[in-house]
């Protein structure tokens, strides 16, 4: 089977290409130059650029697996609903009408279109959607794009999923802002508080979700989670523990777009493949931490005013 991953130098799509890989002939999408591990083909190329080796790609596969977008909650840039239009709709669009209609595609939306959730009370695939901020409204669209792809008689799966942690974590999320915080010797910051909650999925969880839903043909809209939430208090403790520091927090206003908590139903994903993450929140941050040493030795880089700390 040959597969198309876009936004393959990101974080989820790197790991979920290394993982095709091993399975057969696979393809990754992205802008940013990237190094396909053995058994993947890298085209470097724009969505949205009428690239031919793009369109041969997406026409050809055997399924595709769509990542590419424009992220982060809290992007700081004065054009960034620019940026969420052209990454998230346009390019979702020109998927949509680049992959024949009987090709599997799997699209990540986000969980943030709910808009949280109170802390007991899991938010569900037919819950009502109150996306809060730009991106959130983005992954809407997306969302309704995908809904015409399926009214039209096209196979799509949308994913919703729950904060994704792991090795090669974003820089801007909050797991790996502690964990450099931690290990220079800064307070971590806690937005909102800590007794905030999300549900952390393991990367390799995720992964392995979008592979045996395009595995099992399962189309519709599906949360990815675990169904547990963890308080930023857990989290920050996690990471300190991992980092071998004590624990200094300093509780900071959050962003418009952040919400209390978060909390997938995992009852549709479960029914769909017979099983839903499960994540060891020790295990995992102590993974992100090594990983984070482990880049600073590759390309180590000073950080001015940084306090040293032990490895």
């Amino acid at each position: 089977m040959v597969a198309v991953v876009t936004g393959a130098a990101g974080f989820i799509g790197s790991l979920l290409l290394e993982v095709l890989a091993r399975r057969g002939p696979v393809v990754g999408i992205d802008r940013r130059p990237f190094a396909a591990p053995p058994g993947a083909t890298a085209v470097i190329a724009d969505l949205l650029d009428s690239d031919p080796d793009v369109r041969a790609a997406l026409a050809q596969a055997q399924v595709v697996y769509h990542l590419a977008g424009c992220p982060d909650v809290r992007d700081p840039r004065p054009d960034v609903a620019q940026h969420r239009y052209r990454d998230n709709v346009l390019a979702t669009a020109a998927v949509l009408a680049a992959v024949p209609a009987p090709t599997p595609l799997l699209v990540m939306s986000s969980s943030s279109v709910y808009g949280g959730c109170r802390r007991s009370r899991p938010s569900a695939e037919t819950d009502p959607l109150r996306p809060r901020g730009g991106y959130a409204q983005s992954k809407m669209l997306v969302e309704r794009l995908c809904a015409g792809r399926t009214r039209a008689g096209g196979q799509v799966t949308v994913l919703r999923p729950f904060t994704v942690a792991g090795e090669g974590q974003r820089p801007g999320m909050a797991l790996a802002r502690w964990i450099d915080a931690a290990r220079h010797g800064r307070p971590l910051k806690l937005l909102g508080g800590p007794q905030r909650s999300r549900d952390i999925t393991d990367v390799r969880d995720a992964v392995q979700v979008l592979i045996d839903l395009a595995d099992r043909g399962v189309g519709g809209l599906l949360n990815v989670g675990t169904g547990v939430g963890h308080t930023l208090q857990e989290l920050a403790e996690a990471v300190c523990a991992a980092v071998g520091v004590e624990v200094r927090i300093e509780p900071a206003l959050p962003h418009p777009a952040e919400v209390t908590h978060t909390l997938a139903d995992t009852r549709a994903l479960r029914r769909a493949i017979g099983w839903v993450p499960q994540t060891d929140l020790t295990a995992l941050v102590a993974r992100q931490v090594a990983a984070a040493r482990t880049a600073d030795r590759a390309d180590p880089q000073p950080v001015p005013g940084s306090v040293p700390v032990a490895p």
